[in-house]
């Protein structure tokens, strides 16, 4: 089997090493799992890895141990070692006895039984920082030259003879404490000595990260990845996540999981794909907390998720009354399209916590569901594939990354603090700017992720995930996610996953959202300029720099595109809401000196307060335009206003010149539909644009070559955006 045959004409290296191969064979290691969990699964992939042979006791069992919270515990797993050891007979067998839900390989058994033997014990125990459970053994604990002088019960290995008349005299119930019984072992000298017993001080053998979380960082060599011990300068064989520990940070890397050379290694395991096959019932809650901008396009982008929708079933969650008009328009319009649709409003007086485990709920009795997809209302999935992406790599809980432009921020955490709050892992950045991709293991994730319902059913179903008297409600979620207990096993924690594979979108900031206008989110341009750029720049404005698609319809007329339908409309509506239109007479109290000499009917952007806005608009917009058609000048703006044309009220504008020095002007609505005639004339070409584009923009001078004149609106209402530029 392991192909260890000794020729007469080996060497005396090839002999030895041979004879290693031989020892490798007598090294069995054995781990308690009542249930397979991910920790159990990331376990038993190092142990495949490394050829670590394994034997898995108390598998089906219900798990008598304890918490290890509330009390120690632990004692089943003498028991089951006991019974284990009973049944081998060969003196010569070396038994590693481990945990295995936080446990990982950092190398092969060769190096760990090298590193055995070097002890010259025949058992020996990893060390630990700390002492637990029982702090008045600490003076009884010998002393050692250089190192952690306390037991570790989560991992020791030894000949089988020794171990045997180690946990002879174990007659103690499940629940009982394994780590004190082993303690009191060590801490006697006569039985130390008789058995043979030390501790791995120095980490050579055994990791614990319990207490030496700053003694642990990440070894990156010769495509390889383990931990390494900086205060002893060693590499552990095991690593080992007692205690509140960055082991599932480690547990992202070592084992070879992702290295520099190879990236991630293990992302294409396990897939489901979806294609050809039925796609599994999913129930997506949506969940509206706050006031929130771009409300009606997340259900735009909810709409075109790529997935079928008589597999799909909503459950949405709102709080606020300002929002029942999207969520309204988006069923008027879409709710047949759905499997069923389940909303709780405003009015039916639900906390956010108990709508999140409703929703939960919702998942839970449904038969046909196999998943629950959360969004939070001020996520932005750009990704039309999200929710497929997600199902197809197959894990019980999975988030994709978000980010907020240009900051570091994102919807997870890469590693807690001593009292579970944030803290930045080492890798954090990397995997934030795209140069570590792969599906991270994290302790917290918010706004959106997708968790199995069976999941749901079995370890996270409890009547309240999310309440707690000292957390906030996602970080008393991911708390109990990470370190669910239930009666069948201990640390049955789900893991958490978050993977940056693809660009999936980011996260709305909701600061400062003002909804005292009919369309709050034209005053996003400062708080949300991405969102607020997709939802109102023409798609082809990106296009005016590179492709030059400027036209220049009249003499030092430049045309381009600018606004989108949307923003037209919306500007349009927010003036008629507003409704205070000038009078079109010379006297005119809102610009300097009081009087205009060619009035127009208009509302200026000020008395909506969104000169700020329209001045950011102008700057980030217009002005790199302005200054390449027109170089030399340094873009200043004065003057912005929206202008109103009817044919019973101001049907035209006389020639004129502006007081700018040139002006824009956006139409905000369409000829042959909105209105007919209009248009704009300059005089001293004969020149005239008849046909103005929506959302397109007209730019030239103002106060010297272009006198010009607004042609007779004949039927129906114009409106453009008008704004003067004096460098």
């Amino acid at each position: 089997k392991w192909g260890c045959v000794v020729s007469p004409l080996c060497t005396l290296c090839e002999a030895r090493r041979l004879m290693g191969c031989l020892t490798q064979r007598k090294l069995l290691v054995l781990t308690v799992a009542t249930k397979e969990t991910d920790g159990f699964k990331r376990f038993m992939r190092s142990a495949r890895h490394f050829n670590y042979t394994v034997k898995v006791l108390g598998r089906g069992e219900k798990w008598n141990g304890g918490d290890y919270i509330s009390a120690p515990g632990g004692g089943q797993k003498v028991r089951l070692l006991k019974s284990a050891l009973a049944d081998i007979k060969e003196e010569d067998k070396i038994i590693l006895f481990i945990e295995s839900y936080d446990v990982i390989f950092s190398s092969g058994p060769k190096e760990l039984l090298k590193k055995f033997q070097q002890t010259k014990h025949k058992v020996v125990f990893s060390a630990e920082t700390l002492i637990w459970p029982d702090r008045h053994l600490e003076d009884k604990h010998p002393h050692v030259r250089e190192g952690k002088r306390f037991l570790g019960a989560g991992g020791f290995i030894g000949y089988v003879p020794n171990l045997k008349k180690m946990v002879s005299d174990w007659s103690g119930e499940d629940n009982d404490s394994d780590q004190l019984f082993y303690t009191k072992l060590y801490i006697n000298p006569e039985k130390r000595k008789s058995i043979n017993i030390t501790l791995d001080s120095k980490c050579r053998l055994f990791q614990n990260l319990h207490g030496a979380l700053d003694e642990v960082v990440l070894k990156f060599e010769d495509g390889r990845v383990r931990a390494r011990n900086v205060l002893y300068d060693t590499l552990p064989v095991i690593v080992h996540g007692n205690g509140p520990t960055k082991i599932n940070y480690l547990g992202n890397y070592i084992s070879n999981v992702w290295t520099f050379e190879t990236g991630c290694t293990v992302c294409n395991e396990d897939m489901r794909p979806l294609s050809g096959l039925k796609y599994p019932g999913v129930v997506i809650g949506v969940f509206i907390q706050q006031p929130t901008p771009f409300v009606s396009v997340f259900f735009e982008r909810l709409l075109n998720l790529q997935y079928p929708k008589n597999r799909l079933k909503l459950f949405i969650y709102n709080q606020e009354p300002h929002h029942d008009q999207h969520i309204r328009s988006f069923l008027e319009n879409h709710e047949a399209d759905y499997q069923a649709v389940k909303l709780i409003g405003p009015d039916e007086d639900v906390d956010p916590i108990t709508s999140r485990n409703l929703g939960f709920d919702m998942c839970r009795d449904d038969i046909d569901c196999e998943y629950f997809f959360s969004v939070d209302v001020e996520v932005v999935l750009k990704n039309d594939e999200t929710l497929k992406i997600l199902i197809e790599l197959n894990k019980p809980f999975i988030a994709p990354m978000l980010t907020k432009p240009g900051r570091l921020w994102t919807n997870f955490w890469g590693a807690l603090s001593a009292d579970g709050y944030y803290a930045r892992s080492e890798d954090y950045v990397d995997i934030v700017q795209g140069r570590r991709v792969g599906i991270w293991n994290v302790p917290y994730v918010s706004q959106v992720y997708l968790v199995s319902a069976d999941v749901l059913r079995s370890e996270l179903k409890a009547d309240d995930l999310f309440h707690s008297a000292t957390l906030d409600a996602d970080m008393a979620f991911c708390s109990k996610v990470r370190d669910q207990v239930s009666g069948t096993t201990f640390k049955t924690g789900v893991f958490m996953f978050v993977t940056n594979m693809h660009t999936f979108g980011r996260v709305l900031s909701t600061e400062n959202y003002q909804m005292n206008h009919l369309h709050n989110d034209l005053w996003q341009i400062f708080e949300n300029p991405v969102d607020w750029e997709e939802r109102y720049i023409h798609e082809n404005y990106s296009k005016i720099m590179k492709d030059n698609i400027v036209e220049t319809p009249c003499p030092d007329v430049y045309w381009f595109p600018v606004f989108t339908e949307v923003a037209c409309k919306h500007l349009v509506e927010e003036m008629e809401n507003f409704g205070q239109w000038s009078g079109g007479g010379n006297v005119d109290n809102r610009i300097q000196g009081g009087y205009e000499n060619v009035p127009t009917i208009d509302i200026h952007m000020n008395q909506i307060n969104y000169e700020k806005e329209w001045h950011k608009f102008l700057l980030e917009y217009i002005a790199p335009v302005t200054e390449k058609m027109f170089p030399g000048y340094y873009t200043r703006f004065d003057l912005a206003f929206v202008v109103r044309y009817k044919p019973d009220e101001q049907p035209f504008l006389r020639p004129h010149h502006d007081a700018s020095t040139f002006t824009i002007n956006i139409a905000l609505n369409q000829v042959g539909i909105d209105y007919e005639g209009g248009g704009c004339r300059f005089l001293r070409y004969n020149c005239s644009i008849r046909a103005p584009r929506k959302g397109w923009a007209l730019m030239h001078p103002g106060r010297l070559t272009h006198y010009h004149e607004g042609l007779p609106t004949t039927a129906g209402v114009r409106y453009i955006a008008v704004s003067f530029v004096d460098p």
